[in-house]
């Protein structure tokens, strides 16, 4: 998040109108977030003039990766809550002039209250959308149909796979979870993600006509392995076959849980809820190294 640029010139203002002394200027910075670092990346105080410091370490500040936004707030702070007018140079040598330091810091007060509320209102509407995006748009009853004419080869199977996104994205709303729509990273597809408990789940979901093969799930582990703390759902409508199972889990760390179609079924039948079948998943995972169960009757479905 950058800096206002008009609330940065009339911080210049602001100070090149309250501080006179070169060595002031670069004590206010010392004293609101400025590194020796900093001080010292705007070169001699000696051969440069007020207004180049002060350009000099805005420049550089403006530069750096956080975009220097703590010491422009620490010296924003302590513009617009100035009441120090040091009378050696304001009154005796006549170097500042009172009236116009008091203007400028009146104007970098307004433009302030300005940004301010222009915040305030941004993150109003930002709260808005989001609280929109989580309310589900279809109930249970009407993903269970949609499910169930999929099946019986209401759409291409490329879009097909689609519209499993969506039902899954439509299921995590219904139970209150976090969902993350599918994006892409680094060359990555990801399906999308889910908050639960706590932790973020990668989605892989495949709709093919048998049983997921080793490639696909290997591809997708690679993607949860790549990420802090890691960890995956992988969903397949027709099931996986044993080999991929075995292959996933002995000698490696659990990451990944897998969910076919007849687990979305009993959640799509309301016979529990999708937060639900995640916990047992989860559970059985964790407590005895099955990624692979029944979420009703939490056996394991690969023996």
């Amino acid at each position: 998040m950058s800096f206002p640029s008009d609330i940065k010139g009339a911080m210049r203002d602001c100070i090149l109108k309250l501080l006179w002394p070169k060595k002031d200027i670069v004590q206010f910075f010392s004293d609101n977030g400025c590194t020796k670092a900093d001080i010292t990346a705007i070169g001699s105080t000696q051969e440069s003039h007020r207004s180049k410091l002060v350009d000099n370490m805005f420049a550089h500040l403006s530069s750096k990766s956080d975009g220097g936004l703590g010491p422009f707030r620490a010296m924003l702070q302590a513009l617009t809550n100035w009441s120090q007018f040091d009378p050696y140079y304001f009154e005796r040598l006549g170097k500042l002039n009172r009236g116009e330091a008091e203007r400028s810091i009146t104007h970098l007060k307004q433009l302030q209250e300005i940004r301010d509320h222009k915040l305030r209102e941004e993150k109003k509407a930002r709260e808005a959308k989001e609280a929109e995006a989580k309310n589900p748009k279809k109930t249970l009853t009407d993903l269970k149909n949609r499910f169930i004419e999929l099946l019986q080869g209401a759409a291409s199977p490329n879009r097909r796979g689609y519209e499993l996104e969506e039902i899954l994205q439509e299921l995590g709303k219904i139970s209150k979870l976090e969902i993350t729509e599918p994006y892409r990273v680094n060359g990555e597809q990801i399906d999308g993600a889910v908050k639960f408990e706590g932790e973020h789940y990668l989605v892989e979901a495949k709709w093919q006509d048998k049983a997921s093969s080793n490639e696909p799930v290997y591809q997708f582990a690679g993607k949860v392995e790549g990420k802090l703390y890691g960890r995956g759902i992988f969903i397949s409508v027709n099931g996986f076959s044993e080999n991929v199972v075995s292959s996933l889990v002995y000698g490696k760390a659990i990451k990944t849980i897998f969910v076919d179609g007849e687990d979305l079924m009993m959640v799509l039948e309301g016979l529990q809820t999708f937060s639900d079948m995640l916990d047992k998943k989860v559970k059985a995972a964790q407590t005895k190294g099955f990624i692979y169960i029944n979420a009703i009757t939490c056996k394991n479905k690969i023996s």
